[in-house]
């Protein structure tokens, strides 16, 4: 297993055996639940953008949940902190839609691990980034490294107006000041409203991204837990 950032060791920790099995009976309920056909839904959409098979790596895969709604996918790379949420995605559901001929998975820490350049034509996590890792500069310069030229970069994160964060006085306080504020103090404002990337709204993303990618669709949708951001982006050359 490769060296694992804080962000991993947490991961690890939380989704051991016994609730990785919990997690992995309640895929078997999701078809039925809104927002994971929605999920999936866009996932298919960003697999639709391309005209030919693709090579797919999904950061923070889990039990492997939306593998399922992967379209034209040659091969699929799943990585995630956690041994016992790798375990379940053996057997993921809906395992026979998933078409792909060739399926790895991987304990790691992606925020730490190298897949070498332009190996991927699809890079996507949903409910990953900006949510329980941090979406920055660090991640969007793997994953440029890690996509072929006009590849795409397909995540979700949380909103920091998501009903699901604490609406303190400070935060408030914040969003009211930032329009206000330049410069440094601007910046590291903003910093404070996202919890330094573990929430991320359309102006972060667009900054993250800027210079390297294309931004093809942003979106908001609603869960059942957050606000969240939907974002497809197209590498460029």
């Amino acid at each position: 297993m490769t060296t694992m950032t804080r962000w991993g060791r947490k991961a690890a920790d939380l989704y051991r055996p016994e609730y990785a099995r919990k997690y992995r009976a309640h895929d078997a309920g999701l078809a039925m639940v809104g927002p994971y056909a929605r999920f999936c839904e866009w996932l298919a959409a960003a697999c639709d953008r391309f005209t030919d098979d693709i090579d797919v790596l999904d950061l923070g895969c889990g039990t492997a949940r939306y593998f399922r709604a992967l379209r034209h996918a040659r091969s699929i790379v799943g990585i995630d902190a956690s041994a016992a949420m790798l375990a379940e995605a053996r057997a993921p559901i809906g395992a026979d839609e998933i078409h792909a001929s060739s399926i790895e998975l991987i304990e790691g820490d992606f925020v730490a691990y190298d897949f070498g350049a332009q190996r991927f034509d699809l890079v996507y996590s949903i409910g990953v980034l900006a949510e329980h890792t941090p979406l920055d500069e660090r991640i969007v310069t793997n994953v440029f490294r890690w996509l072929r030229p006009f590849g795409r970069f397909a995540f979700t994160t949380v909103h920091p107006d998501s009903p699901s964060v604490p609406r303190t006085l400070p935060r408030a306080t914040g969003r009211l000041v930032l329009p206000l504020t330049a410069g440094a103090a601007r910046r590291r404002l903003r910093e404070r409203l996202t919890a330094h990337g573990l929430y991320a709204d359309e102006p972060l993303i667009r900054e993250l991204l800027d210079g390297r990618f294309d931004i093809e669709a942003i979106e908001r949708m609603e869960s059942e837990a957050h606000l969240h951001c939907l974002c497809v982006a197209r590498r460029k050359p």
